[in-house]
């Protein structure tokens, strides 16, 4: 990034924090703070080990100098501006998820632009809410847009706060789905022989009130209303697509799921061993299609510094965002995430890296559009994005 560039960016970055409020967030004093500045040269600086003491008022801090970035740790400490994170003293942690689209198994990298990722990542921000709502029973949490490629999640409940690493990896790892078993789903029952059979026998059900069982349960249930419907021909031919099941395992689970439908609607997988197996196999599908895919290093790390709400990301221009709940389902973070200091206003820029440009603009409908390289006049908020993201630099107006 050009010395133009640069000192453009951070005076217009100066400019919305003078005009911005910013909420730090709970026992500020207790937490690092980091941040990166507007620094020459292609790497980037980070000035960590800072208390609130050192920054003094955020926002005003913030007008000062104008950073890049801006960060406080998830940890909360003793000495919270200590060099070593040995000597800080550490109390407790918010317990933090990230979801990053770039890591996301759904996303095509160099296919999906860069709106299709965001949607995919909102979409497994959704299942992670489902987790800590439903399976955790949380209830301080958090959402932010992170003003780049996804989604942070805070949780500051104060019974998990203390939880260090590895209890903090048994959550990534459960709604990551990761080393799910089948057989730890199914709930037991031993009850009375049947007709003609005098010992006990076992119904094996699956739990339909939460969990990774209901979860499991839902999958199965939807896939066998589907073959239930369908000619019962192709549902034969479609259930031998799975392993070891032939003609006749086919046409047994089809008949079983079709005569004891009110026992599968209720759990009851153990309707016919044939619909038990396919059980089986449909359960490994759940965990692809429902598990969170968090960034593990951000949820287990207790000293994770993470953006704050109210600042501006400096790889994109766009304000990293605290959202309610029922903001969710509405928000697009490629119009909603623009800073109203930027809009408004046209600015000159040198496009180096021409392309499509998915921001809202009312120039365009709402819609996006195709940038040429080379010099062009586009709104101030196209114009930052292009120009943080290194794909424009500033010209002379």
């Amino acid at each position: 990034m050009d010395e133009r560039t640069r000192e453009y960016l951070r005076g217009r970055f100066g400019d919305h924090y003078r005009r911005s409020s910013i909420t730090p967030p709970p026992a500020a004093n207790e937490r690092e703070w980091g941040f990166i500045p507007w620094t020459e040269g292609p790497g980037e600086t980070m000035v960590r080990h800072r208390s609130l003491l050192d920054l003094g008022n955020v926002e005003d801090f913030l007008a000062r100098k104008k950073p890049r970035h801006i960060y406080f740790s998830a940890g909360r400490y003793d000495d919270p501006s200590a060099s070593t994170m040995s000597d800080k003293g550490w109390r407790n942690s918010d317990l933090v998820f990230d979801l990053d689209a770039d890591h996301l198994p759904s996303v095509v990298l160099g296919e999906d632009t860069y709106g299709e990722m965001l949607a995919k990542c909102k979409d497994a921000l959704m299942r992670l809410l489902d987790f800590l709502d439903d399976d955790f029973g949380f209830e301080d949490t958090t959402v932010v847009f992170s003003g780049g490629r996804g989604y942070h999640v805070h949780v500051r409940d104060e019974r998990i706060r203390g939880l260090e690493r590895e209890a903090r990896r048994e959550i990534v790892d459960y709604v990551r789905g990761i080393g799910l078993e089948f057989d730890e789903l199914v709930e037991v029952e031993t009850v009375a022989g049947t007709a003609g059979r005098s010992s006990p026998a076992e119904k094996r059900t699956l739990p339909t009130d939460g969990g990774w069982g209901a979860r499991a349960h839902r999958h199965i249930l939807s896939q066998f209303d589907e073959w239930l419907a369908m000619d019962e021909a192709d549902a034969i031919e479609a259930l031998q697509r799975y392993d070891r099941i032939g003609e006749g395992k086919a046409t047994a689970a089809l008949n079983a799921a079709r005569t004891n439908y009110e026992g599968l609607e209720a759990g009851n997988i153990d309707v016919h061993s044939a619909v038990y197996q396919i059980a089986q196999v449909l359960a490994q599908e759940v965990v692809a299609a429902d598990n969170a895919p968090i960034d593990e290093p951000v949820t287990t790390d207790t000293n994770r510094l993470i953006r704050l709400p109210g600042s501006l990301h400096g790889g994109s221009g766009l304000e990293v965002q605290r959202l309610d709940r029922d903001e969710l389902a509405d928000f697009d973070p490629l119009s909603d995430a623009i800073p109203e200091t930027f809009r408004g206003h046209e600015i000159a820029v040198e496009v180096t890296e021409g392309g499509l440009v998915e921001l809202d603009t009312a120039d365009h409908g709402g819609d996006s559009f195709t940038v040429e390289a080379g010099n062009q006049t586009v709104p101030e908020h196209v114009g930052v994005f292009l120009m943080a993201r290194g794909r424009a630099r500033k010209a002379q107006e």
